[in-house]
């Protein structure tokens, strides 16, 4: 069939949400998250990271099966499938699950009520993936409930309570009652509780939830069943602007059309493919769609083995290889097994749905998890070309030759076999990945040997390497010579020798990593020699005696399991109205608009009438003149409208709130890559980033180009002010101390990684040029300052508008600032609103994130422990502009003490001026560097001494009243309770006995337990920092409208303030409503930030609500036994102002660094935390086996929201300490720029038992209703992974 016999394009035919779909154009280049988005707006699925990587744009695809009668429900990534692919399917988006106008699902219910939402961008996704599950399976194990969220990330929660709500559906308990015993933990851990204090540790009532009944879900559109049974089978064809898509029926058709175009690939998940032409500048004109063709979906069980169709899904194949594994012999499925256990965590469940079978062998890859394994096995592939048909073994398609070993540019893989593994012959597959699951590998390996009859000498061995290099390797020299061997020492000690010799990593190995991947390399055989030899014990024990005892749990990979958790805190008093809100764990306000997708964020708003798309042209050289920018072929682009430089800013550019200013666009030169350099706006963002990427720039690099810490010490490169801190005689205490240690601890950076990306829209007013801002700010006062300093109007002009944020963590301040300049300018110039919303890898290259940091130490100490004095030096990497470096810098050193009295002091701290996008704030804010540098020096001495590192600690805690290195008195009372209910609660002393004897028994894994402290000191250092504004009115049927200056950024705020307010105005909550902040109610708010967004605007809350309830007194004296609506009635009928804004002028806080000492802070935060994790010594792997929290926070106002808080601190601090690692060329360029290769915590990486306490009896003299601010300050104790 030729393309021109296919001219006519067809009628796109698919169902969403049981609404019929007839599109006539069709775009084969046109996913479905931006079809159901822009064209359906369906605005619920949600744009996370455009790869298949985070699960935010999570739907439900279900198809029909004629020859079966069966309906099939999966999972997928909306923002991977193209719309072409969805001819005669159902999607289902959470718009279809429920909503709050009609019926509210019981999922999307009883995540909101579990608190399983904070800034809510996630959860529409969380639903999705939980709902199919349960549309399959209405009462899931807990196994395949963690399975069903591999492939969703969250930022905000920790996971917990998402898996709390997850629970509620599983059949069996997932409570440890279900072991022998029958007992609760909870029954027979007594300790847990202070029996004086009223304690809870329920945060919500599953007697409320609705029950599920699957009866009530959506029908499959019964037209699609007539339309799979009734109509034959035809080619479809669809035209779009530039590329075709043709999806044949029958393996003939396709091998006539990749006969006329061999270069075009054929599309069946879009899990390749679309990557590559999204991500790596690749373009197809024509792509071929096989996923209808019978022959490529063929599943056929064989005397010798299992035959699966190349379109076969990955998830399909787990199924069938279960299956078989099921009912087959053990002999024969050995293979079977190996093969499943690399499908069981090759990506999520959404990736495994739709990606093929085909796909990853054709690839190549060397990521590929499955070739290693497949190639080893002996798989063979079924190949075919027009007029001729072939079988090769999958191994051939890695040999180093050509010609018959590939398959040809005509050729289609039609199908792989398996076959059935043999007597005396042993396989194994091996993987290591930055996260256990839903991760590309750092390596693999695919492992077979095959044993002359009834002995161990080998007949055939065959290993296979992925990670290595471009592709899959085979280490044949070393198989060929170790054929004949023993299986025994003298085997594994050649074999190791040969292989690190046959897989020689070159020094810029793909991926880099070259020693880690050698050290892998060699475990992995050994990991299998292992293995063989336990099997052939079980075989023949007489002969073969197995492997040492103590090294056989080495043999057990980590698996995923449902956790364990608990949350206490005190209860609220039983003399409190039972409609005070006040210390409840009352549900997020937004809670279920997050799961229905009701909630807007700033790209859910509505399209503007001729509103224009922004994409951002970036610089690709670290330090460069700019020399000329040609945009002439970018202008052509369709809908292009205009392009906007810096000669387009009304006004300023450059903003000077430091000596280097933060820059708009850049003019003559670049200091770092990915800095804007100018924009396209055009009718579309396809069109825009189209355009964008034909914007040429020249440069002269400039010298000299200074990326690192070290670097920029070398070239004296720093911003200024330098901080220095000082007490008592650091040098005398150093000749009198027992033992001197020094150090250095590096610390990579962090990315962000909020769900919502930079966002913004722009609308000019068209008169007095006014303009309304729309952003994802924490600070909507600042974004108001700098745009209206960018067009050069009074600030009064601009109306800056949030409703909330899809997360932030301190990195949507200051660059929040510049987009939305850039988007204004560009708003300015045309005259139409503007949209900017950045890519994923956009965002990741341009806004930077926590600082890298070095830290050096010197310290003093005595053998009883005590530490006498500290000399340190503190750098962090603030890169091209100063930012909000100078004042992490400065808070890394008043911080860096954490609980320790450090009698003689010294520590300096320097914010390095390098070439890389400027760093900016983040949660923790210097803290979680400076203070992983303390516990380093803490451990070091424990080492030198003999004493356990909990000894040190306890010795040189602060105890009585004590004041700081800066002179700051605090009472440390409460950080001496923290740390003893942490020892007890978690049983410290016997658990760590039991790992002492895990440890003696155990050779290859090993575990370890430590228990921290901490001291988190609360403040932004200024007062004006800190003041904060609400306006409150009361209209006359009772309802009250709330507004403050404070952001919902998932941390809970305007839940806690509707929480105040009820108190205040002793109403219900329901009578509260918050729209949204805005620089038009609430002027000149300061940012949130610092965790003090509740302190300061809950106390304006109050403050306002005091007002009214002054001038109601009179009228509620007068009438006691009136209600609420009478008295509002009659306020408004004597003329009373229904009406009060409310003031906090900030805390009194200041800081003379000239003097070394100061009030920086207003109150400090005590927790302790004990952790204990399991290494396995072959691989690095580990796995977090419990956490143990204590902390103080005062009063709570809301336990739900401050617990979810320390969870999701916490498990942000897994992630900084154990797996997130930002890449950057020797250029300067980003490698890491989006969930594919920069890894958080998933669901597989919170602890199995993870149990939060907070401090009871707390009192905080200082915050409202003796509340502390939490959202920043969970120290996130690690010190068992190091």
């Amino acid at each position: 069939m030729s393309l021109q016999g296919a001219a006519g394009a067809d009628e796109l035919i698919f169902y969403v949400n049981g609404r019929k779909i007839i599109e006539k154009h069709a775009d084969p280049e046109q996913m479905l998250l931006s079809y159901l988005r822009k064209r359906l707006h369906l605005t619920g699925t949600k744009y996370g990271c455009g790869g298949g990587g985070c699960g935010a744009c999570t739907v439900m695809i279900s198809t029909y099966e004629p020859a079966s009668k069966k309906i099939r429900h999966y999972s997928a990534n909306a923002c991977l499938l193209p719309i072409c692919s969805l001819y005669g399917v159902a999607v289902t988006t959470v718009e279809g699950v429920g909503s709050t106008k009609s019926r509210v699902h019981p999922v999307q219910e009883r995540l909101a009520k579990c608190h399983g939402s904070q800034c809510g961008f996630c959860t529409p996704g969380m639903v999705m993936s939980i709902y199919t599950l349960l549309r399959n399976y209405p009462e899931p194990t807990s196994e395949q409930m963690t399975a069903a969220l591999a492939g969703n990330l969250c930022r905000c929660t920790g996971y917990r309570p998402i898996l709390d709500a997850c629970k509620t559906f599983c059949k069996e308990s997932v409570c440890c009652q279900s072991k022998a015993s029958g007992k609760c933990c909870l029954d027979h851990e007594e300790d847990l509780f202070d029996k004086e204090e009223k304690i809870s540790t329920r945060l919500f009532s599953p007697d409320e939830f609705q029950p599920l009944d699957p009866t009530q879900e959506l029908i499959f559109p019964p037209e699609l069943m007539r339309m799979a049974e009734n109509q034959p089978k035809r080619t479809l064809v669809f035209h779009g602007e530039r590329m075709t898509w043709i999806s044949p029926v029958n393996l003939d058709e396709l091998l006539d059309l990749k006969a006329a175009h061999p270069k075009a690939p054929l599309v069946v998940g879009n899990t390749i493919v679309g990557p590559q032409m999204k991500f790596g500048g690749m373009f197809h004109p024509i792509v071929f769609s096989p996923a209808r063709i019978p022959d490529l979906n063929v599943v056929k069980y064989t005397d010798d083995g299992l035959t699966l169709g190349a379109a076969c899904s990955l998830s399909l194949v787990k199924d069938i290889l279960r299956n078989a594994i099921s009912k087959l012999p053990e002999e024969k499925t050995k293979i079977f097994y190996a093969v499943l256990k690399q499908l069981r965590t090759l990506g999520g469940e959404q990736i495994r749905n739709v990606a093929s079978l085909g796909g990853n062998v054709v690839s190549r890859k060397s990521t590929s998890d499955l070739n290693p394994i497949l190639a080893a096995s002996n798989c063979m592939l079924n190949l075919a070309s027009r007029g001729r048909k072939r079988q090769i073994p999958l191994s051939d398609i890695f040999a180093d030759g050509v010609g018959n070993n590939t398959i040809m540019p005509e050729e289609i893989l039609v199908s792989v076999h398996i076959p059935h593994s043999r007597k005396g012959e042993y396989i194994s597959a091996f993987r290591q990945a930055p996260r256990r699951e839903n991760a590309l590998p750092i390596a693999n390996a695919g492992m077979r040997v095959l044993f002359e009859e009834g002995t161990d000498k080998i007949k055939d061995l065959s290993i296979f390497y992925g990670g290595a290099a471009s592709t899959t390797v085979h280490a044949k020299q070393t198989c060929w010579t170790l054929i004949g061997r023993h299986w025994n020492e003298q085997m594994l000690d050649e074999a190791s020798r040969l292989i690190l010799k046959e897989i020689a990593l070159p020094g810029s190995a793909c991926g880099g990593k070259v020693e880690y991947k050698n050290t892998l390399i060699v475990s992995f055989f050994y990991r299998f020699f292992l293995e063989v030899l336990q099997s052939l014990k079980t075989m023949d024990s007489c002969h073969y005696p197995g492997i040492p005892m103590e090294y056989e749990s080495v043999l057990q990979d980590f698996q995923t399991k449902m956790p364990q958790s608990i949350q206490i805190y005190q209860d609220v008093d039983q003399s409190q109205s039972p409609q005070d809100p006040v210390g409840r764990p009352i549900m997020h306000q937004s809670g279920i608009k997050h799961a229905t997708g009701e909630a807007v964020y700033i790209d859910d708003l509505p399209s503007v009438d001729g509103e224009l798309f922004l994409a951002v042209v970036t610089s690709s050289r670290a330090h460069a003149k700019i020399i000329s920018v040609d945009t002439s072929e970018a202008l052509k682009g369709p809908g292009v409208f205009d392009i906007i430089t810096a000669d387009d800013v009304p006004a300023t550019n450059e903003f000077h709130y430091s000596s280097d200013p933060e820059i708009i666009f850049a003019r003559n030169k670049v200091i770092c890559v990915g800095q804007i350099v100018c924009a396209v706006v055009a009718d579309s963002d396809v069109h825009a980033k189209q355009a964008a990427a034909k914007v040429k720039i020249k440069y002269e690099v400039l010298e000299p180009v200074i990326l690192t810490i070290e670097e920029a010490i070398k070239h004296n490169s720093f911003f200024e002010p330098k901080r220095k801190l000082e007490e008592g005689n650091v040098d005398q205490a150093f000749e009198t101390v027992d033992g001197i240690l020094e150090g250095e601890v590096h610390i990579g950076g962090q990315e962000h990684f909020y769900m919502e990306t930079q966002s913004v829209l722009a609308i000019p007013r068209g008169e007095d040029k006014e303009m309304d801002l729309f952003v994802s700010t924490q600070h909507p006062a600042f974004i108001q300052e700098m745009v209206a300093a960018s067009l050069g109007v009074p600030a009064n002009r601009i109306m800056c508008h949030v409703k909330r944020v899809g997360g932030a963590f301190g990195g949507k301040i200051l660059k929040a600032g510049l987009l939305a300049s850039v988007a204004a300018v560009a708003a300015n110039k045309t005259n139409r609103a503007v949209r900017l919303i950045l890519s994923r890898g956009d965002d990741m290259l341009i806004t930077g994130g926590r600082h890298p940091f070095i830290g050096k130490y010197k310290v003093g100490f005595m053998n009883d422990g005590r530490i006498r004095a500290v000399d340190a030096k503190y750098y962090v990497n603030g890169g091209c502009t100063p930012d909000e470096s100078v004042l992490v810098a400065e808070v890394s050193l008043l911080k860096m003490d954490n609980a320790y009295k450090i009698p003689n002091l010294r520590c300096s701290a320097y914010a390095c001026k390098t070439n890389l996008p400027s760093n900016t704030a983040f949660r923790g804010f210097g803290f979680p560097q400076s203070a992983l540098v303390t516990e380093t020096w803490i451990t070091d001495i424990a080492d030198k001494t003999g004493l356990s590192p909990e000894k040190i600690r306890e010795i040189n805690m602060y105890k009585e009243d004590e004041q700081t290195p800066f002179k700051q008195k605090f009472d440390p009372q409460n950080l001496v309770r923290c740390w003893n209910e942490c020892m007890e609660k978690s049983a410290y002393h016997s658990r760590k006995t039991a790992v002492e004897e895990f440890n003696k028994q155990n050779y290859w894994k090993k575990k370890g337990i430590a228990i921290v402290p901490m001291k988190f000191p609360f403040g932004l250092g200024t007062r004006y920092l800190s003041q904060a504004a609400a306006l409150v009115h009361i209209y006359t049927d009772g309802s009250v409208l709330l507004t403050h200056g404070g952001i919902e950024l998932g941390q809970g705020i305007h839940t806690k303030m509707i929480q105040v307010a009820s108190r205040e105005l002793n109403i219900p909550m329901s009578y509260i409503h918050f729209r949204e902040t805005s620089t038009t109610t609430v002027p000149n708010a300061c940012a949130s930030v610092g965790s003090a967004g509740t302190d300061v605007n809950g106390m304006a809350v109050k403050d306002a609500c005091q007002t009214l309830m002054k001038r109601l007194q009179p009228i509620i004296n007068k009438n006691p036994k009136g209600n609420w609506n009478d008295w509002i009635k009659e306020a408004f009928e004597q003329s009373v102002s229904l009406s009060a804004t409310g003031y906090f002028r900030g805390y009194n806080e200041n800081m003379d660094w000239e003097k070394g000492e100061g009030q920086p802070f207003t109150y400090f935060l005590y927790g302790a935390a004990c952790s204990e994790v399991e290494i396995n010594c072959l691989t690095g792997d580990h796995k977090n086996l419990q956490t143990d929290i204590v902390m103080d926070i005062g009063c709570s106002i809301n336990p739900a929201v401050d617990i979810g808080q320390i969870e999701g601190a916490f498990v942000q601090g897994i992630g900084l300490y154990t797996m997130e690692e930002l890449k950057y060329s020797p250029e300067g360029v980003l490698c890491t720029r989006g969930p594919d290769q920069y890894k958080i915590p998933a669901v597989c990486d919170i602890p199995e038992r993870f149990r939060v306490s907070l401090l009871s009896s707390s009192q905080n003299p200082y915050a409202i209703y003796a509340s502390k601010g939490i959202h920043r300050s969970c120290k996130i104790n690690l010190k068992p992974y190091f």
